[in-house]
């Protein structure tokens, strides 16, 4: 009984000694693209909507292109701090932003720690279209690509690392005790 009250006193002392989260201490923590998937590939392919389709119905449609990112997190204080979002934007051949996401998911990062989180996101054949004829139509006409020969090189390049994948604008919000400190973060692959 008295072991167990010692061990118990100790713990408590330990919490006690860790870290209080306080503007001068609360340092950054840092973020690391650890890898980049394409978990699910099913090719290159688009349907006009003058296509008679073999079940559904008809529609302007394309490949899915799903992408995983894989961070290592790593908390450098002595207390526990909460990512509380991530913000980013996917780009390929660098210039041209094809999706900007927000994940909302809060993970806690123990204390002098690092841990694993993944986000995933995926495009479509046709929202990349509206992407490159509208935002991304004054870089593709400066570069004078084509856009259907564009999403077809991206469709076969990306999930084989021939076409750059960037993630910008990116920011990993981190909060500890009521404070808040936003990490950004820039990567691409290969």
């Amino acid at each position: 009984m008295i072991a167990m009250l010692f061990l118990v006193a100790v713990a408590l002392g330990a919490c006690a000694t860790m870290g209080k989260p306080t503007a001068e201490n609360f340092k950054a923590p840092t973020v690391k693209l650890v890898s980049f998937e394409v978990p699910q590939y099913d090719e290159y392919w688009y349907f006009a909507a003058s296509v008679k389709p073999t079940k559904g119905k008809a529609g302007d449609r394309g490949a899915f292109l799903p992408m995983s990112f894989l961070f290592d997190v790593q908390n450098p204080n002595d207390f526990p701090v909460l990512l509380e979002g991530i913000t980013y934007t996917v780009a390929f051949d660098k210039e041209f932003e094809v999706i900007t996401t927000n994940i909302n998911d809060s993970y806690w990062i123990p204390a002098n720690k690092t841990s694993q989180v993944r986000v995933s996101t995926l495009i479509t054949v046709r929202s990349a279209l509206t992407g490159l004829l509208l935002a991304n139509a004054p870089t593709l006409k400066k570069k004078g690509w084509d856009a259907w020969a564009t999403l077809e090189k991206w469709w076969d390049g990306v999930p084989n690392l021939s076409v750059p994948v960037t993630l910008k604008n990116t920011a990993f919000t981190f909060k500890a005790d009521g404070l808040m400190k936003a990490v950004p973060f820039e990567a691409t692959v290969p």
